[in-house]
C-alpha cells in the first residue's frame, strides 16, 4: 500500500489480509514515533529515516515467514524514501538503493479523495495533490507496478480483491506485474487474454456448414410490388420508432490505395517506362487507373495543383505526368490519401460539388433512417480522424437537412482499446517490444459490437462507409425501408409470441402456433423431442429462442466477388442456423465443405437493418448473443518479427452469431463498396 499519510493504507492492508487468510505488514514507523514522542515530546526528523527502514524490512521479512500466498504491506521502503525527500530534501543513499531493489509484485497507490484525519503523528492536512503526485511520480521514475485505488473503503476492496485475483492468473499465463498493469490499463479483462491465449494454441474451429442459404431455402424473394409494400408498411410505422443509421467508418484509406504505393516504392521513372512496369509485374490495376485518371472525382484538384508545383507541368513526358500525379496523391505534404480516412475522400463528382462517403450517407440517412423529422447518423471512426469529419458534416449539414427536410444528428464513437487482443509470436508465445512492453492489435470489425451495444434506438441501419452509390438515393431508401418493413413484421411476430408465454395460461394450442412459427418463419429446429417437453419446458425453450435481437440481412447475388456469403450453419450444440460466413472459416480442404461453399449464390450482406430492443422495450446485452467460438487469427510482421494476432468475430459474422437472421434479396445496385480506388471507376460511382 503506497501513499500519501491518511489515505486508507492500513484499512486496505487490513481488509485483504482477512479476506485472503494471510498476514499483513504494519506501519513500523508508526509504532516507533508514537514511542519517540511519548518519551521525549520529540517529532521525526531526518536520523529517524534508517532506523525506520531497518524495522520495516524487519517486519516484513518475519510475517513472510507466516504469510499464506499473499502478504499485504501496510507500507515500504519506498514510503520512507519519499517521506525522506518531501520533508528534509534528503534521503540516505543506502535507503535510495534498498527501496529501489526492493522488488513487489504490485503497489496500491491510495488516493486522496478519502478525507484526511488528524492523529498526533499527521500533520499536512493541505498541500496533498502535490505530496501526492510526488509519491505517483517516484512509482513512474522507478519503474514500480502500480494501479491507482480511488472511491469509498468498500469500492477499494472490491476493486483490489478483483485485481488480486487478475494477477494471480496473469502470473500463472507467463505474464509479468508490469505486463499485467499494461493489460489492466488497457481495460482488457484477463479473462478475455486467457482465452485468447488458449485460441492461439488450439485454433479456432472451422465452420461446420450444412448447405448454402438460397432462394426457398433461407433467402427471401420479393417481387417488386412487393419491395413497395414492405417499404410502405415501414413508412406508416417508422415514426412510432426511434430510428439511428450505423456507420463503421473507422481506419485509414491506405488499402484503397495500396498497388499505387507499392508502385512508388518499386518504379523507378528514370530506368523504365510505366508501361514496362506494367508488363515486368503483371500490373492490370495501375493500368486500369491510368486509363480512367481523369474520371476520378479528385482529377482536377490533383492536376491543378500539379501544374501549380510544377510550371513545366504540361510539357513532361506522358510518364512523368502520370508518376507525379500519383506520387502527389499520396504524398503526406500534398494530398496524403492513403492515410486519410476513406469517409473524407472525394468519390462522386455532381455538376455542382464533389462529394465524399460522409455526404452520401447523410443523404440516405435523412431518406430512410428518419423518424417524426429527425435523422440519427452514428459514425464509428478513429478518435484522431474526427475533427476531419466534423469539418465536412458541418459544410454540408444545412444543405442536407433543406433537401431531406429532416434534422440530422451525428454522433461518434471510437472502437475502445478494451477490445484489442494480445499479440503472440509464431511459436504462441506472448510477443513483447524490446521494452518488454506486450503488444496489442485493434481487435477487428467485430470489436465494434461493443459500439452498438452502447447506443439507444429501437431500429439500427447498419451500412459500411464506403458502400455507397451517386445519384440513387431514392432507389436505394426503397430497398432500406422495404428490410425495415420486413423487420417491422417479423418484430412483432416475436413479440406477439414472446406475450403469449408471459401468460400463466399457457395453452398447448398456442405453444403449438409458436413453435410453428418459429421453424417455419424463422428457419429455427426445435429440439426433435420438443412434443414431448412439460408444458414449462416448451415455454423456457420457446422463449430461449425467440427473446434475441433480430437483424433482416439484404443479400446480393454472387457475380464472381471473393468472399464468404449465407449458409446453414451447425453449431457446437448441433442446432443450425442462419449465419454469414468468411471463406477463412471454411475448411477448403473438406470436399464436402467445398462443394457447399461452390454451391452458394449469393454474397455477404449488403445491408443490415436490426432490432435490439426485447418486447419489453428494454435494451439486449448484445454481448450476450456473440458466438465466441468463431474469430480469426491473422499473421503480421512487426519489426522484422512475425507475429499472429486473434481478430474478434466479425460484426456481421459470430458477433451476431446469436441473433434471429432474416435473409432477403436486394438488387446489385445497392452493393457498391469501395475496396480500391479503381472501384470508383465503375458505373454506379460514375455520372
Amino acid at each position: 500500500m503506497f501513499g500519501p499519510e491518511s489515505t486508507g493504507k492500513t484499512t486496505l492492508a487490513i481488509q485483504l489480509a482477512a479476506h485472503y487468510e494471510t498476514e499483513w505488514v504494519p506501519e513500523f514507523a508508526r509504532d516507533y514515533l508514537q514511542d519517540k514522542w511519548n518519551n521525549s515530546k520529540e517529532i521525526c526528523d531526518v536520523n529517524d529515516m534508517m532506523p525506520i527502514a531497518y524495522g520495516q524490512t524487519h517486519l516484513e521479512n518475519l510475517k513472510l515467514k507466516t504469510a499464506h500466498n499473499y502478504l499485504f504491506c501496510d507500507t515500504n521502503l519506498m514510503v520512507t524514501k519519499v517521506f525522506s525527500d518531501v520533508y528534509y530534501n534528503y534521503c540516505d543513499p543506502l535507503l535510495v538503493k534498498a527501496a529501489q531493489e526492493h522488488q513487489y509484485d504490485l503497489f496500491f497507490l491510495t488516493d486522496i479523495d478519502v478525507p484526511w484525519e488528524k492523529d498526533d503523528l499527521r500533520d499536512r492536512p493541505t498541500g496533498r495533490e502535490s505530496v501526492f503526485s510526488v509519491f505517483k511520480q517516484s512509482l513512474i521514475d522507478n519503474h514500480k507496478p502500480f494501479i491507482t485505488l480511488s472511491g469509498n473503503k468498500d469500492l477499494r476492496l472490491a476493486k483490489a480483491i478483483k485485481i488480486i485475483d487478475d494477477l494471480t492468473v496473469a502470473k500463472k499465463l507467463g505474464l509479468s506485474s508490469e505486463n499485467y498493469v499494461q493489460i489492466y490499463e488497457h481495460g482488457i479483462p484477463i479473462e478475455n487474454i486467457e482465452r485468447q491465449l488458449d485460441i492461439f494454441k488450439n485454433g479456432i474451429a472451422k465452420a461446420d456448414l450444412v448447405a448454402p442459404a438460397t432462394f426457398a431455402n433461407g433467402i427471401l424473394k420479393l417481387t417488386d410490388q412487393q419491395y413497395q409494400e414492405k417499404a410502405t408498411i415501414f413508412d406508416q410505422e417508422k415514426d412510432n420508432f426511434k430510428l439511428l443509421k450505423f456507420v463503421p467508418a473507422s481506419g485509414a484509406a491506405s488499402r484503397m490505395f495500396k498497388f499505387l504505393s507499392v508502385f512508388l516504392a518499386e518504379f523507378n521513372v528514370e530506368e523504365e517506362s510505366i508501361n514496362a512496369y506494367i508488363n515486368r509485374k503483371k500490373d492490370t490495376e495501375l493500368s486500369v487507373f491510368i486509363v480512367g485518371m481523369d474520371k476520378f472525382a479528385f482529377f482536377p484538384k490533383v492536376h491543378d495543383k500539379l501544374k501549380t508545383v510544377y510550371p513545366n507541368f504540361n510539357i513532361l513526358s506522358r510518364d512523368l505526368k502520370n508518376y507525379y500525379f500519383i506520387k502527389m496523391l499520396l504524398d503526406p505534404e500534398y494530398f496524403d490519401f492513403g492515410n486519410k480516412p476513406k469517409g473524407i475522400l472525394p468519390f462522386h463528382k455532381y455538376y455542382a460539388n464533389i462529394a465524399s462517403p460522409i455526404e452520401e450517407h447523410l443523404y440516405e440517412c435523412g431518406y430512410y433512417a428518419c423518424s417524426n423529422g429527425q435523422s440519427n447518423l452514428h459514425f464509428t471512426i478513429s478518435e484522431e480522424h474526427q475533427e476531419r469529419f466534423e469539418k465536412v458534416i458541418n459544410k454540408i449539414k444545412d444543405r442536407v437537412e433543406s433537401e431531406t427536410n429532416s434534422t440530422v444528428a451525428v454522433a461518434y464513437s471510437y472502437q475502445h482499446k478494451s477490445t484489442d487482443t494480445i499479440a503472440v509470436t509464431a511459436e504462441n508465445r506472448i510477443y513483447t517490444a524490446e521494452t518488454g512492453a506486450l503488444v496489442f492489435r485493434p481487435g477487428g470489425h467485430g470489436a465494434l459490437i461493443n459500439n452498438l451495444n452502447n447506443l439507444d434506438a429501437d431500429i439500427v441501419f447498419i451500412k459500411n462507409i464506403d458502400n455507397v452509390i451517386l445519384h440513387n438515393n431514392n432507389e436505394t431508401a426503397l430497398y432500406k425501408k422495404a428490410l425495415a418493413g420486413i423487420l417491422i413484421e417479423k418484430q412483432k411476430s416475436v413479440f406477439h409470441c414472446l406475450e403469449l408465454l408471459d401468460d400463466s395460461k399457457n395453452k398447448e394450442a398456442d405453444l403449438s402456433k409458436v413453435a410453428s412459427f418459429i421453424q417455419e418463419e424463422l428457419g429455427i429446429k426445435l429440439p426433435k423431442d420438443f412434443d414431448s417437453f412439460k408444458t414449462k419446458s416448451k415455454v423456457a425453450t420457446i422463449r430461449a429462442v425467440l427473446n434475441r435481437p433480430i437483424r433482416i440481412c439484404g443479400m446480393v447475388k454472387n457475380e464472381g466477388e471473393a468472399g464468404g456469403g449465407p449458409f446453414w450453419v451447425r453449431d457446437d450444440n448441433n442446432q443450425v442456423s442462419l449465419q454469414i460466413v468468411e471463406t477463412s472459416q471454411i475448411d477448403l480442404e473438406d470436399k464436402k465443405q467445398l462443394a457447399i461453399l461452390n454451391g452458394a449464390t449469393h454474397f455477404n450482406p449488403v445491408d443490415l437493418v436490426c432490432s435490439i430492443k426485447n418486447y419489453k422495450g428494454e435494451k439486449f446485452n448484445l454481448l450476450e448473443f456473440v458466438n465466441g467460438n468463431s474469430g480469426f487469427i491473422v499473421n503480421k510482421t512487426i519489426c522484422g518479427n512475425e507475429i499472429k494476432s486473434y481478430e474478434l468475430p466479425g460484426l456481421w459474422n459470430g458477433a451476431m452469431g446469436h441473433w434471429l437472421t432474416i435473409f432477403v434479396q436486394v438488387p446489385l445496385l445497392t452493393f457498391n463498396p469501395v475496396k480500391t480506388v479503381n472501384d470508383l471507376l465503375k458505373h454506379a460511382h460514375q455520372q
